[in-house]
């Protein structure tokens, strides 16, 4: 595993290494050792898979509140999906700065999402699976959602408009209603 921190501190892509021959490949999705060398040392509660039918889907940006926040591991297992991750700590230096990845069954990457984070996707292909590590119970209070397509943000999303979104993340709310209800994070 080769980890690559992105601009924003403590959110990782991961590439994936893999040993290929005549039946196929083999290849490590996680290592405990691995991640704590990175200081990523989590205990990993829930594992949670989505499934995205058109190209174009957005969720997101979705994160969970104090205190329910959660880091993520999220590994795409058909498809091609744009991942953007959004710094919503205040005391951080990259505070409402954004950063990309994209990840697909073709380049086997994943991303590390750290608490304080939120994350949104667009699938780039039809039907994409998406395989989640989740450090905390999902807790419905404690969730929000910053709409995926807020001004301030200005998150360059490869596609325009969705093809699918959910009522909940069409009805977002904005990155000032996130300021101005939120103390903390």
């Amino acid at each position: 595993m080769i980890f690559k921190e992105l601009d924003l501190k403590g959110a990782f892509e991961i590439q994936l290494e893999f040993k290929e021959d005549v039946r196929g490949f083999f290849m490590r999705t996680y290592d405990n050792e691995f991640f704590k060398k990175h200081g990523l040392d989590r205990t990993w509660v829930q594992e949670s898979e989505s499934f995205s039918r058109l190209k174009g889907t957005i969720r997101g940006l979705h994160l969970q509140l104090p205190p329910h926040t959660e880091a993520k591991i999220v590994r795409v297992l058909t498809g091609e999906v744009f991942f953007a991750v959004v710094d919503l700590r205040k005391d951080s230096p990259t505070f409402a700065k954004w950063a990309s990845v994209i990840v697909s069954e073709e380049n086997k990457k994943m991303i590390y999402v750290p608490e304080g984070l939120a994350l949104g996707m667009m699938a780039l292909t039809d039907n994409c699976r998406l395989h989640y590590k989740i450090d905390r119970v999902h807790s419905p209070e404690s969730a929000w959602t910053i709409k995926w397509d807020d001004s301030d943000l200005a998150i360059s999303w490869p596609l325009a408009k969705p093809a699918a979104i959910s009522e909940k993340d069409a009805n977002a709310k904005s990155f000032k209603d996130f300021l101005y209800s939120v103390s903390t994070l």
